[in-house]
């Protein structure tokens, strides 16, 4: 490509128009000393060393790009693989930023760990991080995710991790973020907060895109390896966006891969009914950062609803509205419906338990499949395991009108 686009953000965050720093000066201080720790530990080789073992040795990577052929049978077209992120340790691609993120914060010499969570995943990710590495931690989670979650609940708590539920807002994930800013900001000096997604303040969309991307890698080298080619397309769902910005930045630079993410199309496209950002938002600044967000014409954060709470977020990461901007992602939204067809579908032709987040993609894979030779590739990042969204799932089905 004539730019670069992986050649981002600058020394400022910004990926062009989007990123930055929008924070009350009260955090300006442990930003800047983030950035510092980071750019230092990324740099140095004993860290990295110290990274990749914990991700081979206790996370479980490399994961395997399955070829799901009987899902390619029942679309017709192009074959579609799938990167197994619900291999993992904990069941989803969290792992890879939270111990990356919890490594740094014992460089840093801090002695507290906080964190957000939608799903329950990032929360379980902490958690277990945590544990593992001695520090304790506390999990914001909104009350609604707390009923839907309740596994991961457990499993948190289970792991040593305080859970404090958050009733205010859409009790979601937004505004279990909201609660977490608000801890740090008073916590700042002994406290690193774990953002689980490639949002918030610079550098924390450049941080966790850098831990997830060897998503990407391994999926890349492994295309090369076994197929002899890189795909004709990668795919994987966008709420925040960072399982997305892990698949999608190691071949931003392929001119020939299409990249394409999925968002929450919810019930509707009416106001309040999808979590669809960067199909229905407009630029503005949500929890420190300038991106697409979901916003009324005041400017005020609108509600949002997906059947994924790990999708239920009105913003998303600042390099996806790069991309978008860029014309480099196409993104779509697939609605509530189609993620529960994804779930049955994986289920029944594959023999895997999708997460609702990459039961989204499935659909749109499988489509996307339809429209293509048979000698072209898919490639699907499937985020996590659907173990807690079983209940969920079960409810939703009961609740569908026959017929």
């Amino acid at each position: 490509m004539s730019t670069r686009l992986s050649a981002v953000p600058d020394a400022a965050g910004r990926y062009g128009r989007f990123g930055g720093q929008y924070v009350p000066e009260t955090l300006t201080f442990a930003l800047r000393q983030l950035a510092e720790a980071y750019d230092e530990a990324r740099s140095d080789p004993e860290f990295q060393r110290q990274f990749v073992h914990l991700l081979h040795n206790y996370a479980g990577r490399p994961t395997p790009l399955w070829f799901a052929e009987r899902m390619t049978a029942e679309a017709g077209g192009a074959r579609i693989f799938l990167k197994r992120g619900d291999l993992l340790h904990t069941g989803a691609h969290k792992i890879n930023n939270t111990l990356g993120q919890v490594l740094l914060t014992c460089r840093m010499g801090k002695q507290r760990v906080i964190a957000e969570t939608g799903a329950g995943q990032h929360g379980v990710a902490t958690a277990t991080a945590c544990a593992l590495l001695g520090l304790p931690c506390q999990v914001y989670m909104g009350a609604e995710d707390v009923r839907r979650q309740e596994l991961n609940v457990f499993k948190m708590r289970a792991l040593g991790a305080e859970v404090v539920p958050v009733h205010t807002g859409s009790r979601t994930l937004r505004d279990a973020i909201n609660e977490a800013m608000r801890d740090w900001m008073g916590s700042v000096a002994t406290t690193h907060y774990v953002i689980g997604s490639v949002v918030g303040p610079h550098p924390f969309p450049m941080m966790v895109r850098d831990f997830q991307s060897v998503i990407g890698r391994e999926a890349r080298q492994q295309c090369l390896i076994h197929l002899g080619r890189l795909p004709n397309v990668v795919m994987a769902c966008v709420g925040g966006g960072s399982n997305a910005a892990g698949m999608f930045h190691p071949f931003v630079d392929d001119e020939k891969v299409e990249i394409v993410g999925v968002e929450a199309g919810g019930a509707g496209t009416g106001a309040g009914q999808h979590a669809a950002t960067l199909s229905h938002g407009s630029p503005g600044v949500l929890h420190g950062s300038l991106s697409y967000v979901l916003q009324d014409e005041d400017g005020q954060t609108a509600d949002v609803h997906s059947i994924s709470a790990g999708l239920d977020y009105p913003g998303v990461g600042p390099e996806h509205s790069y991309w978008k901007e860029a014309g480099r992602v196409r993104y779509e939204a697939a609605s509530d419906g189609d993620a529960l067809k994804g779930f049955e579908l994986a289920a029944r032709l594959e023999g895997i338990l999708p997460a609702l987040e990459t039961a989204h993609v499935v659909v749109k894979a499988m489509a996307e499949a339809r429209k293509r030779p048979a000698d072209e590739v898919i490639v699907v990042c499937s985020s996590g395991r659907g173990d807690r969204d079983c209940a969920e799932v079960a409810r939703l089905q009961q609740a569908r009108p026959s017929g």
